[in-house]
């Protein structure tokens, strides 16, 4: 008599798994210099499709996308060549189309296009791309990226996931990229915003009272929110006027649900939140004020004024009639994160078989501005590491320039990294490509060996594990797109000999291999 309801959900998940297929998304992205005004000053950015964030890509698990990226940009104030990076995916035998200019690939030229075929094998949850040329993604080339699993194991505690429930956070400069970019390295500070900008909407001070972005829902649904931080330096702490927020994904990584009141979210971090919409119908605060590395020199920026309206279907139009407030009670601690699927970190509490500690130190000499890892600022090299791995059969650590500051990892190898603070007390939001990792010691909180946090993007000082399992070349960097440029990065050319030959190795396109003599060939100012 209990085997018919074990039967009738045994059929009803194959029903669901036979109507899932796999499908190629096709994705056109026109990348140039439109005009846009998302806090209400008006300028010229590297923009896609002519919006800012960039167009929403949607697609499930078992899918294939293919992005044509046409480069029409032509201002002369900013990077003119351009290359994008899909962040968070993992890109399995697909190092060739993971982004970073220099470490995969040799940027896209003017007048020209590429299409990046990423198979999404099987990886869903919450993602982003952006420029990963020089400091180009600055200027706007960012968006979401939205990756969906109908069989998601949180599927029960949200009643809707679309294109509306998708909520960007951004820091938002009205100087072009480049410019900024010589002033920092000259030795100065970090470039600091002019407005922080929720779903691509904010204010400056004196700027014109631009209308809030509306996140609109009905009362008694219960809504699964993708919060994206899409900055180039800013942090934001994330929380909604009078409702608590239940954790279900952090960094594309499903964990066990958790409740707070509101969280920090570094540059390039993602949350999946489930909040219930049971209040009274009114509209409530969305609040993302903003902190930075060092205090506002921008006289335009009001770090507190980020704001959007959570607006309840039958409230007015106006905005809160309450204090916007800023404080969050019940903030997430990230030690507090346990990941829901296989938890664990690599190798258990036993010593890792590789452990490197990354120490950084930020110098001035003859006038330009470094930040080292190990006392090396890492320096692209003139061809991409995967090129020479793939066209030179580079395979060891010594054939690499030491400004390229390249480890080679072999295969399954449990690689533990100690990742410092530096002596200004900044924290650095760290990124490793090709790979999520197992976060053994936050930033507060006992080492965890057992359930630890599982994610793509830390603050220092942390101690994270991953294993050697996706043969690549991966780039370990600063999200905050300045410290990158400073040199604050290494590469993982992980297990090189198998990205050339045998079952994992790397799918190679004759349209890659074009990418770097046109690129050669270009004059400077159009790099």
């Amino acid at each position: 008599m209990h085997l018919f309801p074990v039967i009738s959900r045994l059929l009803t998940l194959l029903f669901i798994c036979s109507a899932i297929s796999a499908a190629d998304v096709d994705v056109v992205f026109n990348v140039d210099n439109t005009q846009v005004a998302p806090d209400g000053f008006t300028r010229t950015g590297v923009i896609v499709n002519g919006v800012f964030p960039g167009t929403l890509i949607q697609a499930n698990k078992d899918d294939t996308l293919h992005i044509a990226v046409n480069d029409q940009l032509t201002d002369p104030t900013m990077r003119r060549s351009v290359s994008i990076h899909w962040h968070g995916l993992f890109q399995s035998r697909t190092g060739s189309e993971d982004g970073p200019a220099f470490v995969n690939q040799c940027p896209i030229a003017p007048g020209h296009s590429y299409t990046y075929d990423i198979p999404l094998n099987g990886q869903a949850g919450t993602f982003w791309y952006h420029s990963h040329l020089s400091s180009q993604y600055v200027d706007g080339l960012r968006g979401a990226l939205v990756v969906y699993d109908p069989i998601d194991p949180h599927l029960s505690l949200y009643d809707v996931d679309d294109a509306s429930t998708v909520i960007t956070l951004a820091d938002w400069y009205h100087n072009p990229a480049p410019g900024m970019e010589d002033i920092f390295l000259a030795g100065n500070d970090e470039p600091i915003p002019d407005s922080g900008l929720i779903n691509g909407i904010g204010r400056y001070v004196g700027g014109p009272q631009v209308v809030r972005a509306r996140v609109n829902v009905e009362q008694g649904k219960r809504y699964r929110f993708r919060v994206v931080n899409i900055s180039a330096y800013a942090a934001f702490r994330f929380s909604i006027e009078g409702h608590d927020l239940t954790i279900i994904e952090v960094d594309g990584i499903s964990h066990v649900p958790l409740t707070v009141g509101g969280f920090d979210i570094y540059a390039a971090q993602r949350y999946s939140v489930v909040l219930n919409a049971n209040k009274v119908i009114a509209n409530y605060w969305i609040r993302g004020p903003m902190t930075l590395q060092h205090s506002s020199d921008n006289k335009n920026l009001d770090t507190k004024n980020v704001y959007a309206v959570l607006h309840y279907s039958g409230a007015s139009d106006a905005e809160p009639t309450t204090k916007a407030d800023v404080s969050v009670n019940n903030l997430l601690q990230e030690y507090q994160l346990a990941a829901l699927v296989n938890p664990g970190a690599p190798g258990g509490s036993a010593p890792a078989d590789r452990s490197i500690d990354l120490k950084f130190s930020e110098q001035v000499k003859n006038g330009k501005l470094t930040w080292d890892i190990n006392d090396i600022s890492y320096l692209p090299p003139d061809l991409p590491t995967l090129l020479n791995i793939m066209a030179n059969g580079i395979t060891s650590e010594a054939n690499f320039t030491a400004t390229e500051h390249t480890f080679v990892i072999e295969r399954n190898e449990v690689v533990e990294l100690v990742i410092h603070g530096s002596s200004h007390g900044h924290i650095h939001p760290f990124h490793l490509h090709g790979h999520a990792f197992d976060v053994v010691q936050s930033m507060q909180g006992p080492a965890n060996y057992i359930n630890p946090p599982r994610r793509d993007v830390v603050g220092s000082t942390v101690i994270i594990r991953f294993q050697a399992d996706n043969p690549g070349p991966w780039f370990l960097h600063c999200h905050i797109d300045w410290h990158l440029e400073a040199g604050l990065a290494v590469v993982f050319a992980e297990r090189p000999a198998e990205q050339i030959s045998g079952p994992q190795s790397q799918i190679i396109k004759q349209s890659w291999l074009d990418l770097c003599p046109i690129y050669k060939a270009l004059p400077l100012d159009q790099q």
